[in-house]
């Protein structure tokens, strides 16, 4: 090993092998339908990246072939070497590279081999902290449901999608929940469950070899405190390891806070967490794995939050808990970051619409009759949600679950709904439940550009060859807007 890397190896947790053949794998709920893989990506296995730092990066890999692993990476050559490792076809496995050096951009390449056969995988890239004053961009992705294959989710289309993202190497890429729904499984097993979240690794794997990948928890994912009795058999327990086995995602280590939790039977949930990076502060909070409520729709053990149904229901029971909300009031509070980023799957984890939802319950402060219940029902809290992003300067607050793409705006907070990257109807989904804001219809992926002295949005629309009419291409700016920074507030 050379001084300037440390390759850390950890086994997977899970025991049963499972090797899942991409071509057979049936769609949760679905009648024999079959959700096939992408036509392109390394034939021997895919590279996930997550928990990038200012000098380290966390690799995720899923092997189609055993043998014995090296990464070989370098800024100009691929001069550096990283100890042997070995790997098992059908087990994710991942390593940690060390001693990276502060925004810098460095190539990679794996290479595995065994007695009959050696494969190499293609250059990839990898990118660490930017410093203050670096321009960069991300994308963020609404809802994929490949569950609903073809209706919300053509795969020609989301690996379309995918692969034009990637061409642009954006520094990461923030998936909004519901990407991984194992509430339409007729039978939620360990082995199901474990093919739900398989199913995306090659598809998100298309970008995520080189733009780190980060997951916020959403409604259909199931991970949630209602899920959870604190038995390895528990839904909870059953997604959230699936979860964290097949990708990283960030635990409290110095570059990144969150959630300190640690649960039996998973460990550290990773569900809300934040980093900075160039000239932005980025937020992903969770209400799911906090309410002690179903907070959507309910599946598997646990109580529902309404006795049933969803119109009358309570939302004051959907909640951040109070742990979470004080780590995100401190991580607002204490950053003096030029822009500020939160993402979450919805406002109050359900219901449609943005703004619309913002004066209300914990994320406002008003009841249903608009009277202000927030002291009342929250006692010891400074300020609602929404409140709070006005103080500390909030920039953008990113959500899913609505699968459309809108920008809104509320006492300066931008709302940014995200629309989904693989539908093909043209249709303007869940517009009513949004009365202000630029509705625009359509798939695609919203991009952002960070630089000193903007944010730039763009929401890039996707189109099969064939629907390619009209003058529309894909790829084209369907949408774009600016915004100027807000200054650093520390809201104190």
């Amino acid at each position: 090993m050379t001084n300037r890397a440390l390759l850390l190896l950890t086994s997977p947790a899970f025991a049963a092998v499972m090797a899942i053949s991409w071509a057979m794998q049936r769609q949760p709920g679905g009648a024999g339908r079959v959700y096939p893989p992408p036509t392109r990506g390394w034939e021997q296995g895919t590279i996930l990246l997550g928990n990038p730092t200012d000098r380290s990066i966390e690799i995720v890999i899923h092997p189609k072939m055993d043998g014995t692993g090296t990464i070989a990476y370098g800024t100009a050559t691929l001069s550096e070497r990283s100890p042997s490792f070995g790997l098992k076809a059908g087990k994710p496995s991942r390593i940690t590279l060390n001693g990276l050096r502060p925004d810098t951009s460095y190539r990679y390449r794996l290479t595995i081999r065994n007695t009959e056969s050696e494969a190499q995988s293609p250059e990839y890239r990898i990118q660490t902290q930017r410093a203050q004053g670096e321009s960069f961009s991300f994308f963020v992705q609404g809802d994929s449901h490949p569950e609903r294959n073809p209706k919300m989710n053509i795969p020609a289309l989301y690996q379309r999608t995918l692969e034009t993202a990637a061409e642009e190497q954006p520094d990461f890429f923030v998936c909004m929940g519901d990407d991984f729904s194992v509430d339409t499984l007729h039978e939620r097993t360990a082995g199901t469950i474990e093919g739900v979240y398989r199913k995306q690794v090659p598809y998100l794997g298309l970008v995520a070899h080189s733009s780190p990948l980060f997951l916020v928890n959403g409604n259909h994912e199931q991970a949630s405190k209602a899920n959870y009795d604190g038995t390895a058999a528990s839904l909870g327990v059953l997604v959230q390891n699936a979860r964290n086995r097949n990708f990283a995602q960030p635990a409290p280590d110095g570059f990144y806070s969150g959630n300190p939790e640690e649960l039996k039977h998973i460990g550290h949930l990773r569900n809300y967490f934040a980093w900075t990076w160039g000239d932005a502060l980025f937020v992903v909070i969770d209400p799911y794995w906090h309410s002690e409520v179903a907070v959507d729709n309910a599946v598997g053990k646990g109580p529902r939050s309404d006795g049933g149904g969803k119109r009358n229901r309570d939302l004051w029971n959907v909640t951040l808990g109070e742990r979470q909300y004080r780590w995100l009031t401190k991580t607002l509070e204490e950053s003096q970051a030029k822009y500020k980023f939160v993402f979450a799957h919805h406002v109050h984890g359900t219901g449609r619409g943005g703004v619309e939802n913002a004066p209300y319950f914990e994320w406002g402060g008003k009841g249903r009759d608009g009277a202000d219940e927030f002291k009342a029902k929250r006692p010891g809290w400074a300020l609602p949600i929404h409140q709070l992003f006005v103080k500390t300067g909030v920039t953008i607050f990113f959500q899913g679950h609505d699968h459309i793409f809108c920008r809104q705006e509320l006492d300066g907070v931008i709302y940014q709904s995200t629309p989904v990257p693989a539908d093909g109807s043209n249709e303007l989904i869940n517009g009513d439940a949004y009365r202000s804001g630029d509705k625009v219809v359509g798939a695609g992926l919203v991009r952002v550009g960070v630089s000193p002295e903007k944010v730039t949005v763009e929401f890039r629309r996707s189109f099969l060859p064939d629907a390619e009419k009209e003058g529309h291409r894909h790829g084209e700016v369907a949408h774009r807007y600016e915004v100027k920074p807000k200054g650093a507030r520390s809201g104190k």
